[in-house]
């Protein structure tokens, strides 16, 4: 098992992302907006050697009180190899009540699920 990506909310994607080029080097990728959620967009970074970095943008992150995400590390993103496995983990998630949301396609074209640690930290679960 290895980390595929990590996850970090922002007010201000392009600032953010502007700030891991030139503070790390790291490169970003291309904009993805959602259709599916009104105002969510997303660029993925890469770093030399390790793994991704989602950075998140939606308006309801400068209103910390209007929904649970805020500025920070949003979850953590674990490719478990198959659909098969992310299908197998998920049931078991959802038997234990930790599971938050099934697997399923996404529309930036992930296979995976989300489930919730003890601590609420969200962990999603892909290929």
């Amino acid at each position: 098992m290895r980390i595929a990506h990590v996850a970090l909310w922002t007010a201000d994607l392009d600032r953010l992302c502007a700030f891991w080029e030139t503070t790390f080097g790291a490169v970003s990728g291309v904009r993805y907006e959602s259709r599916n959620r009104p105002g969510f967009a997303s660029r993925f970074l890469t770093l030399k050697g390790g793994p991704s970095i989602e950075i998140m943008q939606g308006p309801w992150i400068a209103a910390p009180d209007a929904m649970p995400e805020r500025a920070g590390y949003a979850h953590i993103a674990l490719s478990l190899g198959s659909r098969e496995a992310v299908d197998a983990l998920a049931e078991i998630a959802a038997s234990k009540d930790i599971l938050v949301a099934p697997a399923r396609m996404t529309g930036d074209g992930f296979y995976e699920a989300v489930l919730r640690d003890p601590d609420g930290n969200l962990i999603e679960i892909t290929v």
